[in-house]
């Protein structure tokens, strides 16, 4: 149990400060100056603090419920992920389950914004594809879905991104589009204010924001674990950084897709992954 809590701590401070970080990267690119790295810390320790409200037209409990389940469940990839390193399906059972929060927290708050966030997000579900076929493409290779055997296999073997690099180019993607003002980001697009979060508030939006940097932490330690094999805490946290960097670059200086265009692009540079990797597979 204790280590169970040490690595949600870890995950929470080490997500919100690369988080930080990313937002940092943006706002120079940009050339302003941005926040300090440590903001995004510390907006989510004070809305544990600050007075919470309810929309009359929210579906109570419901409202209040969809967002706790949403820290479970990242707490649960904490588990599956760094500590156990369990199976590759429970993260990808965790994710399904995000995506349906994603889904509920807009729809239960009564918010127009919200409502329109909701439905980008079932759009949006059809974006999910690289995280099948990675998973399957990691399998097919390995021979397993257990991380800590992938591990192993890399272990003996050399790193995933060497032998099937369009996978992790795929899967770079996913992330990428779950980051902050991506330009996949469409369920929480500048016209939907702050799209299924509009109307969270107080320590629901502290719930909120404490997911976020522990589901920034997940993704980007899964891409480096599957991808990049044993990994010491100092190469680790070398790549974390790197990804919050580069994607934090990408942001500043690439668009905001419409719908569309986010969901076809992403579809479009799964679709030529998936071949291509299968192709160097067989071959």
């Amino acid at each position: 149990m204790a280590d169970i809590l040490i690595n949600v701590i870890i995950a929470f401070l080490a997500g919100s400060l690369l988080l930080g970080l990313h937002r940092k990267v943006m706002a120079r690119v940009q050339l302003r100056p941005g926040p300090p790295i440590i903001q995004h810390l510390l907006h989510s320790l004070k809305f544990f603090f600050k007075e919470s409200t309810f929309p009359k037209n929210a579906s109570m409990p419901f409202y209040v419920s969809i967002v706790v389940i949403l820290a479970v469940v990242w707490v649960i990839g904490v588990i599956a992920g760094p500590v156990t390193h369990d199976s590759l399906l429970i993260l990808f059972g965790v994710y399904a389950v995000y995506k349906i929060v994603e889904h509920n927290a807009g729809s239960s708050s009564g918010s127009p914004y919200g409502k329109l966030s909701c439905v980008r997000a079932v759009l949006s579900a059809a974006t999910e594809l690289p995280l099948f076929a990675a998973i399957a493409l990691v399998y097919l290779v390995t021979g397993t879905m257990n991380i800590g055997e992938i591990i192993a296999y890399q272990g003996a073997n050399g790193p995933l991104v060497f032998t099937i690099p369009l996978a992790a180019l795929m899967f770079f993607v996913l992330i990428l589009s779950k980051s902050p003002y991506s330009p996949f980001g469409i369920t929480k697009d500048k016209t939907l204010i702050s799209g299924f979060e509009t109307e969270h508030y107080g320590f629901l939006r502290g719930f909120i924001m404490f997911s976020e940097s522990i589901s920034w932490y997940i993704m980007v330690w899964l891409f480096l674990t599957i991808f990049f094999g044993p990994l010491s805490i100092i190469e680790l946290i070398i790549g974390m950084i790197l990804m919050s960097v580069v994607t934090g670059f990408i942001n500043a200086v690439t668009p905001m897709l419409n719908p569309n265009h986010s969901i076809m692009t992403q579809i479009t540079i799964a679709v030529v992954c998936i071949v291509g990797t299968i192709i160097m597979v067989l071959i």
